[in-house]
Parts: C-alpha cells; sequence; structure tokens
C-alpha cells in the first residue's frame, strides 16, 4: 500500500486552538506556521489595512524580545522566517533545520501571545506601510487588480486594498491595534501548523503548555457577500502616464466549498495559468504581443474570483483586449480537446505533487486546510477529483460565469479612459 502524500495529524486543544502535525521523518528540517483567521474582510472602513499592520509589528519586538533580538534568533540559527496577510487569514511562519525547532517556536510563540506594540515600533512602521503603498501605486499591474477587485466586490471588505490607504494609517491609534487582535487573535481562530523532522505528540503538548494561558472565546462574526443583492460589476478606465497599458478582466465564482471549484481549475489552467495556456499562446507566442499575461482563482468562504490580466504596449491593448475575450468566447462555444483536459489535469496534479515536496508546502496545506475547512484534506482525493472533470464541465462552467453580467474589468495606463467605451463593448458582446 503506498504511503498518502501527507500524514497529517489534527488535535484541538482546551481553549480550542487547534494543532496539526505532519511528520515527515526523511527530512532535515522542519516547517511551523501560525495561521490566524483573519484579514482584510474582517475590518470595517475604519480599520481598512489593520490586519496587515498588525502582521507587520509583530516581528517589532515582544516583551522580551527587540525586533533585532527576533531576526538574530531566528536567522543566525539558519532558518528563514515571513508572514503574509490575505482577506480570510494572517499567517508567520518559518522554516528552520529540524533541530533548532525548539528555540524558534518559542520566539513564534512569543510574538503570538506577547507582542510589544510599542508606541515608537508603531510610528515607524506606519511609515514603513505607507511607502509600501506608495511602492503599489507606481505599479500599474497592482493598481489595475486593486481597481478590479473593488468593482467584483462593491461596498464590501473583499473590495478592498489589504495593505490599507495613508489615511486610514494614519489614524490608528495603539488602543485601536490592540482591541483588534484581543477580538480576533482567539484560541478557536488559530492553528498552529508542524512539518517536517517532528514528533508529533512532543509539539501538541508544547503547543498546549505555552498557550495554556489562553481562555476559550468564539470566533468572531463577519460579512458575508451577497452576490445578488451587490451592484452589477463595471468598468473603470483610469489615465496614467506609464510605459504600458495594464488591464485585468474578472468574474465572479463561488467559495471554497462548492463542487464546482475542480471544475473552476482546470478552467482556468486552459485559460491562462500556464505557458501552455490558450493565452499565453495566442498573445505572447504567435502574436508576441506582451510579456505577461495569464489568469488566476481565489477562492474565499462563501465567492470567490476569476482574474485575467494583461500588460501592454498602449498602442496594442486594444488588440490583447479584443483577444482576450475572443479566447473566453471560445471555452463558452467549443468543448474543450480531450489532450488539452489531460494536459490541464496533468498540470494540476504535478503542481500540488511539487509543492508537497518540502516541509512548508506540506505545512501550508494541512495548516490551510484545517484554518478554513477544519480538516486535512487528501491531496489523492484533490487530484482525484481535478482529474473527474470533463469537458463539459468546463463548457458549462465557462457559460455559467463568464458573461456580461458577471464581468467587471480595469484598465489602467496612458489615455485608458479613451478605451472604456471599447471594453465596455468588448464585455457586452459576452451576453
Amino acid at each position: 500500500m503506498e504511503k498518502p502524500l501527507i500524514n497529517a495529524g489534527v488535535t484541538t486543544l482546551e481553549n480550542g486552538i487547534r494543532v496539526v502535525t505532519v511528520p515527515m521523518p526523511h527530512v532535515q528540517s522542519a516547517s511551523v506556521g501560525v495561521l490566524v483567521g483573519v484579514g482584510g474582510r474582517h475590518e470595517s472602513v475604519a480599520q481598512t489595512g489593520i490586519s496587515h499592520f498588525i502582521e507587520h509589528l509583530l516581528f517589532k519586538g515582544t516583551e522580551t524580545l527587540s525586533a533585532g533580538a527576533i531576526s538574530r534568533a531566528i536567522e543566525g540559527r539558519g532558518a528563514f522566517c515571513d508572514a503574509f496577510t490575505e482577506e480570510e487569514d494572517t499567517c508567520y511562519y518559518v522554516k528552520t533545520p529540524a533541530a533548532r525547532l525548539g528555540p524558534v517556536f518559542r520566539i513564534m510563540c512569543e510574538m503570538y501571545l506577547r507582542p510589544r506594540f510599542a508606541r515608537r515600533d508603531i510610528d515607524r512602521e506606519r511609515g514603513v506601510i505607507i511607502d509600501e503603498i506608495m511602492m503599489y501605486r507606481d505599479q500599474p499591474d497592482q493598481m489595475v487588480e486593486e481597481i478590479l477587485s473593488g468593482q467584483l466586490f462593491p461596498r464590501h471588505p473583499l473590495g478592498r486594498t489589504l495593505a490599507g490607504n495613508p489615511a486610514v494609517l494614519s489614524s490608528m491609534r495603539r488602543e485601536d491595534l490592540l482591541a483588534f487582535k484581543t477580538a480576533q487573535y482567539v484560541p478557536a481562530n488559530t492553528v498552529f501548523a508542524f512539518a517536517g523532522r517532528i514528533i508529533p505528540e512532543l509539539w501538541v503538548e508544547k503547543t498546549r503548555r505555552a498557550t495554556a494561558a489562553l481562555k476559550a472565546q468564539p470566533v468572531p462574526r463577519y460579512r458575508s457577500f451577497g452576490a445578488r443583492s451587490a451592484p452589477r460589476p463595471a468598468v473603470v478606465c483610469v489615465d496614467r502616464n506609464s510605459e504600458q497599458s495594464h488591464l485585468a478582466v474578472g468574474f465572479r465564482t463561488f467559495g471554497r466549498r462548492a463542487p464546482q471549484r475542480y471544475a473552476l481549475q482546470i478552467l482556468n489552467i486552459i485559460l491562462g495559468e500556464s505557458m501552455n495556456s490558450r493565452l499565453f499562446q495566442a498573445i505572447r507566442e504567435r502574436r508576441g504581443l506582451v510579456y505577461a499575461v495569464g489568469s488566476g482563482v481565489q477562492f474565499f468562504r462563501e465567492t470567490g474570483e476569476l482574474v485575467i490580466s494583461a500588460g501592454a504596449d498602449p498602442a496594442r491593448m486594444n488588440t490583447v483586449m479584443r483577444l482576450v475575450i475572443q479566447e473566453l468566447k471560445k471555452l463558452r462555444r467549443n468543448p474543450v480537446h480531450a489532450s488539452e483536459l489531460r494536459q490541464a489535469c496533468d498540470y494540476a496534479a504535478g503542481q500540488i505533487l511539487l509543492n508537497l515536496e518540502s516541509t512548508s508546502g506540506q505545512m501550508m496545506w494541512a495548516g490551510g486546510s484545517v484554518l478554513h475547512l477544519n480538516s486535512v484534506i487528501s491531496p489523492e482525493t484533490v487530484i482525484a477529483r481535478l482529474r473527474a472533470v470533463t469537458s463539459r464541465d468546463v463548457q458549462q462552467l465557462a457559460n455559467q460565469l463568464m458573461h456580461k453580467n458577471n464581468a467587471a474589468a480595469a484598465l489602467v495606463g496612458p489615455a485608458a479612459s479613451k478605451q472604456e467605451k471599447r471594453l465596455n463593448n468588448l464585455l457586452k458582446g459576452m451576453s
């Protein structure tokens, strides 16, 4: 009998923290992550960017460690650390030689449980994040996708920027940050995940002892997105003095538990995820019109998005827009050939297998599954369901999603506003 691709155990502690362990005895490293179910969608307008702000501040010091001491204790031991904030989660993680996991884990617990939040650190990091926002605003490819999100999820937290905006960040006080962390970083909203050369029982017990002082609390609620009550997606074009024009076209989809998610992943691979995709081949390889073109999907609890993006010389953007819509129409009209479907399934399975080769990949798979789905999803099951997707499934899904009433688009670049009518007409042609 073959060994499973991921051999995870899940333990729920008395206070509600879930501990996920994935032993990989053949490796010399270990990865540990602290995943918290809080992100941009949990913020009010007056809190925009607060999750990302807190992510930065946890590295700025604890009650016993300075920011420099944290980095020396982790990177000085040959480990790598990072963090990210998304719409529904914030994650802090370290990959380390297995023998160094103990000290690294203690530091991560200190960061999670006892961050310093010194006023001087808050003021300094506020400036750093505002510089980060300005950096993104200087990148039209980032700007166009932020604009598109606002059109796909209008008047909802999912449509707002994760990094925040300078005006809101400038007004945030230490008390606001502490109150938000206290409300959101609760045990039932937290997963500690370990993968690599570990003894599972040992790390469950270490986590239990480290977090014993935390009391059980309910997971905070947040606002659902109602697609039926939301305004219809729209086209937004912003004039920008840049060398390229940047296009983003998007469609609202469905949540991470929806049975159609496997068909959407295959559709996305066929459309634009790889160099073998239709968009890449039609627009870059055969015509040489762009350097970057592609598509991606993202799933949230009750909704999601499929986004196509491209950057091109402004003189070529009309042609690029037409070709993008043309490829979308082809997916709606014509069944996918069996060989193309098989290649897409092979690509999807291959990406899963390659990701699970690393301790960080296994940690993220297992920890993320438990955080969002409350169980570890078997990679074998996912691969089997991806391979079960049919050409008919892909075509039906394309027709379900890719129509004018579900489409939004954004264009940023020189004289972009002059393209608004044409872009609108192209989308209307997807009736």
